[in-house]
């Protein structure tokens, strides 16, 4: 029984492809429709905070080195530099009330569905770089260029605190690309190289279990400290 049950959901890039394609157009799809009503909101919130634009987009490495366009809500001020520090900090400066919001919550992330029903993204796959850290792909690390990025996977669970991490005696810049990357690099290699279909659904509901806690945490603070200023 395990046997079949393996050989049903083990991935293979000549049988499941097409599915993961299907199965990518369907959820997010399903999922824009559902979230529609997440989308106005946001959307209302940043224009009755600081106009346009809405959204924000940057260039990012795709699969097999592919650059595309990423699409995110504006974390941001509109007049932000759209070439400035590629690294969202803890406490950025550059964040506004919303922003933080967003970036507590990952909601900013929404507008990647669609890239994913354009089939720039995967529901499952690595988070794509900046264009900023295209030399990191290199010494094997360039092995996951094979795999199409995507909104779920190891890495996006795993360092979801990512910009918590880095310290005050070194450039962010030069920590990501000596410490962070690497240690995300060498996790998303050792996952996507034996990925199955149920691994990925799995990646897919812890990652939407530690979004809904991280949103839970974040709108209770805001809650008590708007309470507490009362």
């Amino acid at each position: 029984m395990r046997e079949t049950e393996n050989q049903l959901f083990a991935t293979s890039p000549v049988h499941y492809v097409n599915l993961r394609r299907t199965l990518d157009i369907l959820c997010a799809g399903t999922a824009a429709s559902a979230l529609a009503p997440v989308f106005l909101i946001v959307a209302i919130a940043i224009w009755i905070e600081g106009g346009r634009p809405i959204l924000f987009s940057q260039l990012r490495l795709g699969q097999n080195g592919r650059p595309f366009r990423i699409y995110k809500f504006r974390k941001f001020g509109p007049n932000c530099d759209l070439h400035g520090y590629p690294l969202t900090m803890d406490g950025d400066g550059r964040l506004t009330a919303i922003g933080r919001i967003l970036a507590a919550t990952k909601l900013d992330e929404l507008p990647q569905l669609w890239n994913v029903f354009r089939g720039d993204m995967s529901l499952v796959g690595p988070r794509p770089e900046s264009l900023v850290f295209i030399d990191c792909f290199r010494n094997g690390f360039e092995k996951i260029l094979e795999h199409k990025p995507g909104l779920f996977g190891p890495c996006q669970v795993l360092f979801r605190h990512e910009n918590k991490l880095y310290p005050n005696d070194i450039s962010a810049a030069d920590f990501y690309r000596q410490t962070l990357f690497p240690e995300k690099a060498k996790v998303d290699l050792a996952y996507f190289s034996r990925r199955t279909l149920a691994s990925d659904l799995g990646w897919i509901l812890r990652a939407a279990r530690v979004i809904a806690m991280d949103s839970w945490a974040t709108f209770t603070r805001s809650g008590s400290s708007n309470d507490s200023s009362k």
